[in-house]
């Protein structure tokens, strides 16, 4: 099975073990992985702050990356989502790039999509005998309808204490743009998020995105909290070898 990575931007400037676990766990499961070096940004930012035209350019650029891919696997389901769901939208003058934007979506995968709805992997032989609390990136689950892959791979996991976060499905106050534009907003949304994180006592937060993961891990640091943060890739991954 051929596998072509999008690897996002901020797995690629700032976490690369993220995209170096992610490598490692779809090999272990015969896939052929590669990297199309042409990849640039998904056109996220661009596109929901209302540079469309600028957000076109990156979008076909990301077309033309992955063309002859077989699958497409991301470690985001917000750059995923935007794929999925805005890219038909900045191509609809366009049949031709249109029908392609689509083909590109019906191929694209969020990490623990693809191994367990696609691979149907659900167990990577992790051991963990420590606590851990999940946070779905609201993207992933809203957009995507991500709800129960990464819980089965999690609840796999020999020796694991998951213990729910309260309030799970509100946003941290990442969201990109969001909170750039509205810092205090932002700001007041993630001191809430890790007061939630803080209740657990948790020693490890996971989540499927590095943007969610970036924002809640910078609060924590800052208070001084034991929890690690980690991208489910690096946690299956960290305790599976």
């Amino acid at each position: 099975m051929r596998v072509t990575l999008f690897i996002t931007c901020l797995v690629d400037q700032f976490f690369p073990n993220v995209g170096v676990s992610m490598v490692r766990l779809l090999r272990r499961y015969g896939c052929e992985v590669s990297f199309p070096q042409s990849q640039t940004c998904c056109g996220q930012p661009a596109f929901n702050s209302g540079y469309v035209r600028e957000a076109r350019e990156v979008a076909l650029n990301q077309l033309n990356a992955f063309e002859g891919a077989e699958y497409v696997v991301s470690p985001s389901g917000s750059c995923s989502g935007m794929v999925h769901h805005y890219y038909h939208e900045l191509f609809a003058d366009d049949p031709r790039l249109a029908a392609r934007a689509d083909a590109l979506a019906a191929k694209t995968y969020e990490f623990s999509q693809f191994l367990v709805n696609v691979l149907g992997v659900t167990d990577v032989g992790a051991v963990c005998p420590h606590t851990v609390t999940y946070h779905p990136a609201c993207h992933g689950s809203r957009i995507l309808g991500i709800k129960n892959e990464p819980m089965a791979l999690l609840q796999h996991v020999e020796g694991i204490t998951l213990l729910p976060l309260p309030k799970a499905e509100d946003c941290c106050g990442f969201g990109g743009a969001f909170s750039v534009k509205l810092g205090d907003i932002s700001g007041a949304m993630v001191n809430e998020k890790v007061d939630h994180i803080t209740e657990t006592d948790a020693d490890f937060l996971v989540s499927g995105d590095m943007g969610c993961l970036m924002n809640m891990g910078g609060q924590m640091k800052k208070r001084g909290l034991k929890t690690e943060p980690l991208h489910l890739a690096e946690f299956l991954y960290r305790f599976s070898s």
